[in-house]
């Protein structure tokens, strides 16, 4: 059994992870979780995207959260960014090439064209 300090410190630890799921910021990023997701790797990339928000202090800005099916399960993982209407779908994605998304598409608002559905061949 774990003292109440403990606890408590497991809790604040947790907040930060929890609170980037439950926000409203500006950008909306949505990632495909039903089981052709999971299956093809959503979950690391799901991790990925909440540490990395959590890390590079965007948890103002977006919001992480988990859907159903996407409905193109052929591209799985695949993650849509919402900003206000605006939507991006990135594709075949990995909790590689996550940061690269984060770093040019979140913090500094320039799509990863090569990670996008609209690349596809």
């Amino acid at each position: 059994m774990k003292s109440l300090a403990e606890l408590i410190a497991i809790r604040d630890k947790m907040q930060s992870k929890v609170n980037i799921r439950e926000n409203l910021g500006s950008m909306r990023i949505v990632v495909g979780m039903a089981t052709c997701g999971i299956a093809a790797g959503a979950r690391p990339v799901l991790n990925a995207f909440v540490e990395g928000i959590a890390k590079e202090g965007l948890t103002d800005k977006a919001t992480v959260v988990q859907t159903g099916c996407i409905g193109i399960c052929q591209y799985e993982p695949v993650v849509e960014v919402y900003e206000g209407e605006e939507k991006t779908t990135y594709i075949k994605m990995t909790a590689e090439k996550v940061a690269k998304v984060i770093d040019q598409h979140i913090k500094n608002g320039k799509i990863v064209t090569e990670f996008t559905i609209g690349a596809q061949k």
